[in-house]
């Protein structure tokens, strides 16, 4: 028997807008994506401290810490790349949903999965391609990932054996060649005030 079958959406008593409405935020969710290298976690770091420094009711969502758990069992085939995708997605909708501005930091390399949570999260998606060019990402390689792949130790790596595939309408782009890690954070905090996703004292 399917299971899935028995089981129903329950709407719950609290909805979003209540505990939004508590936190005086509106809640998204900021996902970064780009190459291995390309600054999307060092952005993301800085973009909760500075939420955070508000007062904001933030949550960042890191590749590498889900995969200690959450995400403990995939590989990094392609099949496990949208699987790994699909469950940080479903993740951040829920948190979402509790009233939190949510920030991810993914390579998210195929442009369907991170459409697929576009979908989930209508007008509450906030894509940020950080399109630092390959080479420079490979010059800093902080994990010496490029280096292994080079030498045939890692299978299917982003940028070299695997593609990206760059988003086609970002609602922000950067190059974090000679961008700095303030200004980059400044203008998403713009884009979010802009856009009243930010209410309250910090506004």
């Amino acid at each position: 028997m399917d299971g899935s079958r028995q089981v129903e959406w329950r709407s719950l008593l609290v909805d979003r807008g209540q505990r939004a409405s508590l936190k005086q935020q509106e809640p998204c969710l900021v996902w970064l994506t780009g190459f291995s290298g390309a600054g999307k976690s060092t952005l993301a770091d800085a973009l909760e401290r500075r939420l955070h420094s508000e007062g904001r009711h933030t949550y960042l969502l890191d590749g590498d810490n889900l995969r200690h758990g959450l995400n403990g069992d995939l590989g990094f085939t392609a099949q496990d790349r949208k699987e790994n995708i699909r469950r940080v997605g479903e993740v951040a909708a829920l948190m979402v949903d509790a009233g939190l501005i949510v920030i991810a930091a993914f390579i998210s390399p195929f442009r369907s999965d991170r459409d697929a949570i576009r979908q989930l999260l209508p007008g509450r998606f906030v894509e940020v391609f950080v399109d630092t060019p390959l080479a420079v990402c490979e010059q800093r390689d902080p994990k010496g990932l490029y280096r292994k792949a080079r030498a045939g130790l890692l299978k299917d790596f982003t940028g070299l054996d695997s593609p990206f595939e760059k988003p086609l309408a970002a609602e922000l782009t950067f190059d974090t060649t000679d961008l700095s890690v303030e200004t980059a954070v400044q203008q998403i905090h713009d884009y979010l005030r802009h856009h009243r996703f930010l209410q309250g004292p910090g506004a």
